[in-house]
């Protein structure tokens, strides 16, 4: 049993929620009398609330992301349904901005906005030892950063085990991207280093091997950037056979001498950098404000990929005001051309809050009124013309990004990688009218198809197809296969960390 229960649904059972986490660790007093209920998106409602009402709670705390904003309605309308008294909280990103719109805010007890780690506290208290709160809404207080509890001891073991562990070194970001809640943060503010740094020396200690920094801004302030390096390549160093995965958000235009020389160091399999490239389109990059030294990001691109072992992950955006699709294009190629690892594509999304919706009018922005928000068109990128981007960008991720077609995905980019490869994302729909559940053994069938109509030869394209198939560790059968002549290929080793196979195929593929 217990007074508090800290709830969400996260993307993935994999996803251990950070922010409940913080919640937990700085309820002071409160904290043993609450529990962490977490969820995987698409649990049937009634089971979770039944899970809920299972620790006989007073009081329900619910984290609301733009992933879960639809399930958490439906889940808190059922829990004020059968069980009234229970007095429901929500906080979060999603429900911090446009609070009287949404049904969610309207059906709860109470709202915290922005910050919770000491606001939701201070809440549960009146909530459970009086006087009741007679405001609805409780904007968040931000203290000082050295005055939150850590909550890196509230993982249990089994997260460690079997998920991923979020940090942060640093909260907020100084840069004013209009597409990113962060363009409301003044600055960003780092966590003092040394109690950090014990904190991930306990997580290592006790097994964890996954680590997910959230900064969003890893590179800002490179003397921390090279302790918490240090950190990581000191364990490496104690216990090669035992290494960690470590991501990263980096600004791609900064990236000084002496943080590259550690980054050098590492071995493969071991760190992966997320790179919000966004857009190349410098006029688009000033109408969102977004401040980006293209040269130098390209620059630095470079070098990550001809001289460390890191995993690039490259982001763009479609559909941002100002740019069309040609312009998307254009990027798009150029960043095929410094060949990342991934390339994430993204649709713009009016994120609630967020400062792109200035351009709504301006620019014809025509976005989606349910969660995830996404642009649906623009004065520059028709409607029909979105949906092909959208298609894209879910075929490259099952092609490209996948890693699984290393030697036929240059057979299909060939030296026009956007055009080519939306022709084959168009060719594909046509003939399957889906984007998912395109089975393994057909989508190699139909790239051979597209491949040999696309005018590569037939031996050519089935052998690439061929050895991709036996590299993926595939054990069926493709009909074109007895015709490939291709080089024995060794299936890679089912037994590499599963959080490292990914990546590792990349550094050996290329």
């Amino acid at each position: 049993m217990a007074s508090i229960v800290l709830a969400t649904l996260n993307a993935r059972y994999a996803h251990a929620s950070l922010g409940l986490r913080y919640l937990r660790a700085n309820l002071g007093e409160l904290r043993d009398d609450s529990v962490i209920a977490e969820f995987a998106l698409g649990r049937r409602e009634e089971e979770v609330v039944e899970r809920l009402l299972a620790h006989a709670p007073r009081v329900v705390g619910f984290g609301v992301y733009i992933w879960n904003v639809e399930q958490t309605t439906r889940i808190v309308a059922l829990l004020k349904a059968v069980a009234p008294q229970v007095m429901v909280v929500v906080g979060g990103p999603e429900v911090s901005h446009e609070i009287e719109s949404q049904r969610i805010c309207a059906l709860a007890d109470f709202v915290v906005t922005g910050w919770g780690d000491v606001t939701f506290a201070k809440l549960a208290r009146a909530l459970l030892h009086g006087p009741r709160p007679i405001m609805k809404v409780h904007a968040g207080e931000q203290p000082p950063l050295d005055a939150i509890a850590l909550p890196y001891r509230e993982f249990s073991d089994d997260d460690l085990r079997h998920r991923h562990v979020y940090v942060e070194a640093s909260r907020g970001c100084p840069f004013k991207c209009e597409f990113c809640l962060s363009a409301l943060d003044k600055t960003a503010w780092p966590f003092p280093l040394a109690p950090f740094l014990d904190e991930m020396a306990q997580l290592y200690a006790r097994g964890a091997r996954h680590f997910k920094f959230v900064d969003r801004t890893f590179n800002l302030k490179i003397e921390s950037s090279i302790a918490t390096l240090r950190f990581f390549l000191e364990r490496i160093e104690a216990n090669v056979d035992d290494p960690p995965f470590v991501h990263f958000e980096l600004i791609p235009d900064h990236l000084p001498q002496k943080l590259r020389e550690w980054i050098a160091r590492f071995p493969p399999g071991v760190l992966q950098f997320e790179i919000g490239i966004q857009t190349w389109n410098e006029e688009v990059q000033r109408l969102i404000s977004r401040r980006q030294d293209n040269a130098a990001a390209e620059a630095n691109l470079r070098w990550l990929r001809a001289h460390t072992r890191a995993h690039l992950h490259v982001d763009l955006i479609a559909g941002l005001p100002g740019e069309d699709l040609e312009s998307f294009a254009r990027g798009f190629d150029r960043l095929v051309s410094l060949q990342p690892h991934e390339i994430q594509l993204g649709i713009l999304k009016r994120l609630r809050g967020a400062p792109i919706a200035r351009h709504t009018q301006p620019f014809g922005l025509r976005f989606n009124p349910e969660p995830p928000y996404d642009v649906l068109a623009t004065d520059r990128i028709d409607f029909a013309t979105m949906q092909r981007i959208a298609r894209f960008a879910s075929y490259w991720e099952r092609i490209a990004n996948s890693g699984r077609f290393a030697r036929a995905l240059p057979l299909v980019l060939a030296d026009l990688p956007f055009a080519r490869f939306m022709a084959l994302a168009d060719w594909l729909y046509a003939r399957t009218g889906r984007t998912h559940s395109i089975a393994n053994e057909a989508l190699y069938e139909l790239l051979h198809r597209w491949l040999i109509e696309a005018g590569v030869a037939r031996t050519h394209a089935a052998e690439a197809l061929a050895a991709d198939y036996v590299a993926s560790g595939a054990r069926g059968s493709l009909s074109f296969a007895d015709t490939a002549h291709a080089p024995r290929v060794e299936p890679r080793a089912a037994a590499a960390p599963r959080r490292q196979r990914r990546h590792l195929r990349s550094a050996t593929s290329s």
